[in-house]
């Protein structure tokens, strides 16, 4: 082969970020596949191209095997005719015949290209592929390229991915140049190459993020338990720091928040609310429900479970706010009940304080009659256009401890409440 014709090969490489190999095969392919056209199209013909350094045209070799009697000669040759070739020849060797043309068809040249075109196509998809791979639930940073309506056009290390309207943050801005980081969820290979399922409304993209901002979670001292995300206006997360020297809140916020709100900057100003994880369901559903003051809350169900019906029951709790303090806990259109929700996995049902005694009257007759009677706890429903969220308060009240509602009755034990200071 010429230098420039390496030179040439080396730069496709480099472009395509495909093995030089891989682009030596397709050419020796292509090869192949010309001399088949300009020879009747036998797909039956063994043709072995062989790229010598140094020399202008590659060398075309036909495959035979020597037998005693010829049934295909397009694979097979006599004794005699092979001996023409190779004195020495024996029945069962292989003979390789020197069939290079001078020049090929202007058909034979069409379909040589289309083979390199198509097998260089095939290694950069893969090669793609081999890239990402690996690499799933990673953060990747992204430059827009382009922007329509249904969807953003980015591109990540060389490769071309799009980023559908579901994925993108709410009320949030693209343009050309942009750069932008995305949660690399899963990658696919199809029949057009690659797919990289990538998103920003990822809960684990304010995992990645604060990981990334954080050397605490980033090493593992604190450790993120759970998230909650409604993209593009609020976040809950709950860590618990392993290091006793270690504050998780305050390691998370930083001074002066620089940390949160570096994470806040990146997610278009989403408010990301940092909570310290409790094993405790009753203390963490009230970390949960801030910035309101929580009275009471009774696990009505500590488990998840079916029933004798096969139907799945929910961990689920009852909390109890005073009238006050009900909108913050819900939240506008029901936001903060719902991120807690998510976050502790427990139905909540939300109840005025002046509701506990005839619930823990009803409770009371639930378990001591059909301990699989869940059903009777109602769901508080979020009241339209709910009251703006105050500031968060200082202190967790005091709230109820008991059984859960499908524990025999022999085992209930004396429930007790205690009311917030």
């Amino acid at each position: 082969m010429r230098a420039s014709f390496l030179a040439a090969i080396n730069q496709i490489c480099a472009e395509k970020n495909v093995d030089p190999d891989q682009v030596i095969e397709a050419v020796k392919l292509a090869i192949a596949t010309a001399y088949r056209k300009d020879h009747g199209n036998n797909k039956e013909l063994d043709i072995r191209v062989e790229l010598e350094e140094g020399k202008d045209m590659p060398i075309i070799l036909l495959v035979k095997e020597v037998v005693e009697d010829v049934e295909n000669d397009s694979f097979e040759i006599s004794l005699k005719d092979a001996r023409k070739v190779k004195p020495d020849a024996e029945v069962g060797d292989e003979i390789l015949i020197d069939v290079t043309p001078i020049e090929y068809g202007r058909i034979a040249t069409q379909a040589a290209k289309q083979v390199i075109l198509q097998k260089l196509q095939e290694a950069e998809k893969q090669s793609l592929y081999e890239m990402f791979k690996d690499r799933e639930s990673e953060l990747l940073t992204a430059t827009v390229t382009k922007v329509d309506p249904n969807w953003v056009t980015l591109e990540i290390e060389g490769m071309t991915v799009s980023l559908p309207w579901r994925e993108q943050i709410p009320g949030e801005h693209y343009y050309t140049g942009k750069r932008l980081r995305v949660f690399l969820d899963r990658v696919e290979l199809t029949g057009k190459g690659p797919q990289l399922r990538i998103s920003r409304t990822h809960p684990n993209l304010v995992n990645k993020l604060l990981e990334l901002e954080i050397p605490e979670v980033r090493n593992g001292d604190v450790e993120i338990k759970a998230i909650a995300r409604d993209p593009g206006f609020r976040s809950k997360v709950a860590v618990i720091s392993h290091d006793p020297r270690i504050d998780p809140i305050g390691a998370c916020v930083g001074q002066k928040g620089v940390r949160i709100q570096a994470v806040m900057e990146e997610l278009n100003g989403e408010r990301v609310d940092m909570i310290e994880w409790s094993e405790d369901p009753i203390k963490l559903i009230s970390l949960a429900l801030q910035p309101a003051a929580i009275s009471a809350v009774i696990i009505v169900n500590a488990q998840e479970h079916l029933d004798d019906q096969g139907r799945r029951i929910k961990k689920r709790a009852a909390v109890f706010v005073e009238e006050a303090q009900r909108p913050m806990a819900i939240g506008k259109k029901g936001q903060n009940i719902r991120l807690a929700t998510e976050l502790t996995s427990y139905e909540l049902d939300m109840y005025n304080y002046e509701e506990l005694p005839a619930f823990k009257v009803k409770l009371a007759e639930l378990r001591s009659g059909d301990t699989g009677a869940e059903a009777s706890v109602t769901e508080a429903a979020a009241p339209e256009g709910a009251a703006p969220e105050a500031p968060a308060a200082e202190e967790v009240p005091a709230v109820e401890v008991t059984a859960p509602v499908d524990a025999p009755a022999a085992e209930t034990g004396t429930e007790e409440v205690a009311k917030a200071a």
